[in-house]
């Protein structure tokens, strides 16, 4: 993917945070990769490269700021919405698949060749799927490592790695710092064996009512609730079971995950991202609605309305067949009456 220089940078110089997932800046004087949003100061332009994926930035040998934590922003728009194979292609790695299957079970998912797969993954976000997939393992390691107490080594294949060299190597390079020292001055978040809370970035405006309003008229006896401003359901994993209770709060929303296997935080995180469509860009998205006169007031009235979705694709379709067949209230009436059955 080509990124026009001075664009980036005018938007790494005026801290653009509407920029953060779209590109990332690498500083090659200091030797780390940052946010457009970054609040240190601007690098001169001499030592200044931009990627389009943090895998890229890693790829050519830079870090992660510790300042911005680039690795943790939204992930790119264009990724979530295109209709070709890149975009299934990520949406499929932050679903865990190279770690389960490796690059050739993510490419017959595909129906491309490993080779023609690689071609085009490194034409789009100038890394291939094996470093893709790192750069994910290296953000859920983290944060593991900053949310639990587990041991280093269950965090290690937790995290998907195959050995603990692997992943004290990994980390060390990826953020200049050794495992331990990442959780040095972090206590780790209450709630027991198996929970996971972190804090789910997004692009703003982000209409949170509309969101819980829109899930909380489709809610399902025994698979999920909207209850004091958080939306709970269960999941299920390719490891096992799992619950999410997701809060919308300023800036992030924040997710606290109960899994049975420690090995589906990636896929957890990934689905309710999905879910609540958090890599969408609301500002391009009511920039483009408001230009019609019959929707701009309602618009500019009630901006970040995003496209909730589903964290299961057959539970998508079950639920879309029902719904249009009867109305809203006769589809939850016939699908509660399914799961009583199952």
């Amino acid at each position: 993917m080509e990124l026009d220089f001075e664009r980036c940078y005018r938007a790494v110089d005026s801290r653009d945070q509407r920029f953060d997932g779209w590109f990332y800046t690498g500083v090659t004087s200091t030797g780390i990769y940052c946010r457009p949003s970054c609040p240190a100061v601007t690098p001169k332009r001499q030592n200044v490269r931009f990627f389009p994926s943090s895998a890229a930035a890693q790829g050519a040998g830079l870090r992660a700021c510790r300042r911005c934590r680039p690795d943790a922003s939204p992930g790119s728009p264009q990724w979530d919405v295109r209709a070709d194979v890149v975009g299934r292609a990520m949406r499929l790695i932050a679903d865990g698949v190279v770690d389960r299957a490796g690059v050739p079970g993510l490419a017959a998912q595909l129906g491309y060749t490993e080779r023609h797969l690689h071609r085009m993954l490194r034409a789009e976000l100038g890394a291939g799927p094996l470093a893709l997939a790192r750069a994910q393992r290296a953000q859920t390691a983290r944060t593991l490592i900053e949310t639990t107490d587990l041991g280093m080594a269950e965090i290690a294949f937790a995290a998907g790695f195959g050995s603990v060299r692997q992943f004290n190597d990994t980390v060390r390079e990826v953020y200049a710092a050794a495992p331990s020292q990442l959780r040095t001055g972090r206590r780790p978040a209450a709630g027991g064996a198996g929970t996971v809370s972190l804090r789910l970035a997004y692009r703003p405006p982000l209409h949170a009512v509309a969101l819980l309003d829109f899930l909380a008229r489709r809610t399902l006896p025994g698979v999920d609730e909207v209850r004091d401003g958080t939306y709970r359901r269960g999941l299920r994993l390719p490891h096992g079971t799992g619950e999410a209770a997701l809060t919308p709060a300023e800036g992030y929303v924040a997710a606290t995950l109960r899994l049975t296997d420690l090995r589906d935080l990636s896929p957890a995180v990934a689905r309710c991202r999905r879910l609540l469509d958090l890599d969408a860009d609301p500002v391009a998205v009511d920039q483009t609605l408001g230009a019609d006169p019959a929707l701009a007031a309602a618009v500019a009235a009630e901006p970040g309305v995003r496209v909730p979705r589903a964290v299961d694709g057959f539970e998508m379709a079950v639920r879309a067949i029902a719904t249009q067949q009867v109305s809203l209230a006769s589809a939850r009436t016939t699908l509660t009456h399914l799961l009583t059955h199952l």
